[in-house]
């Protein structure tokens, strides 16, 4: 079993990395401490500007209307619009609509989460961890489709639902990592405690997942587009009805998934309120 499925081995990592954090506090380590603290109030005043732009944005219903409409289009316009008769995939590159969106679904909804685990480690304000907490978990529910839809494609294409092919490993193992953060959040009982080390290994999680998915297979023999020497789909695949479809399905589920996270905060949040009243 690997050992980033076990919270032991995760609540290791992150304890570590929270060492090497507070040494770099303690200026233990040798880092150009004006460059790093420069460096550093440039990233919090970017970050807190789009914090502020995103609360605001956050409670109007003009991009929750315009989510609606870009899917209503995309289911539309992705199963009745023609697409390019090519070999093998047939009909079936219509799935490329599906897929590839719930990847960008499930990435847009990580990087929040990121930003949110960073603030909290500024901030220290519990509001930030529950956000953290509900953009990974509105980022696996999409994970999941990305798998689903990828796997029924593979059925298809390749003959075999998992055929080990190096992008549907690599995606394995990234999965299991964003599991052992969960479980990690379930295994610590202290709340501060629980937050510093997840916000610490949510934020080091993200770049091992984009290597994991992104780098890794485009380095090996893979079947999949665009890894192992194959081509990705580009403008001798894509004409412009697909691309006219498969643009807006990127925005329009990236944005259900930001909607999804939203919702699931707010509840979050009121349960953390009414437990605090207790």
């Amino acid at each position: 079993m690997s050992t980033l499925s076990t919270p032991a081995a995760a609540r290791n990592f992150a304890l570590s990395t929270t060492h090497f954090i507070n040494l770099i506090q303690l200026n233990q380590l040798k880092f150009p401490t004006f460059a790093l603290q420069v460096f550093m109030k440039i990233i919090s005043q970017i970050a807190a500007n789009f914090y502020h732009f995103l609360q605001r944005q956050m409670t109007r219903m003009w991009w929750k209307v315009g989510t609606i409409i870009l899917l209503f289009y995309t289911l539309i316009a992705g199963f009745l619009l023609g697409v390019p008769d090519k070999f093998i995939l047939n009909e079936t590159i219509r799935n490329l609509y599906f897929h590839v969106p719930m990847w960008m679904a499930m990435l847009s909804v990580f990087v929040m989460s990121v930003f949110y685990s960073i603030r909290y480690l500024d901030k220290g304000l519990e509001k930030d961890d529950l956000a953290s907490v509900e953009c990974v978990n509105t980022g696996m529910f999409f994970y999941v489709l990305g798998l689903l839809t990828g796997m029924l494609w593979a059925k298809y294409t390749w003959g075999a639902y998992w055929s080990g092919d190096p992008k549907q490993n690599s995606a394995a193992i990234a999965f299991l990592l964003y599991c052992a953060y969960l479980v990690l959040r379930n295994s610590i009982d202290e709340e501060q405690k629980r937050a510093k080390i997840s916000a610490i290994y949510n934020i080091f999680a993200f770049p091992i997942m984009i290597v994991l998915i992104f780098v890794i297979p485009r380095m090996t023999d893979s079947l999949h587009p665009g890894n192992g020497g194959n081509p990705a789909f580009g403008r001798y695949d894509l004409d412009g009805r697909m691309r006219a479809v498969f643009y807006p399905a990127m925005a329009g589920w990236s944005l259900l998934a930001v909607w999804i996270a939203t919702i699931r905060y707010r509840i979050r949040l009121i349960e953390y309120k009414n437990n605090s009243l207790d």
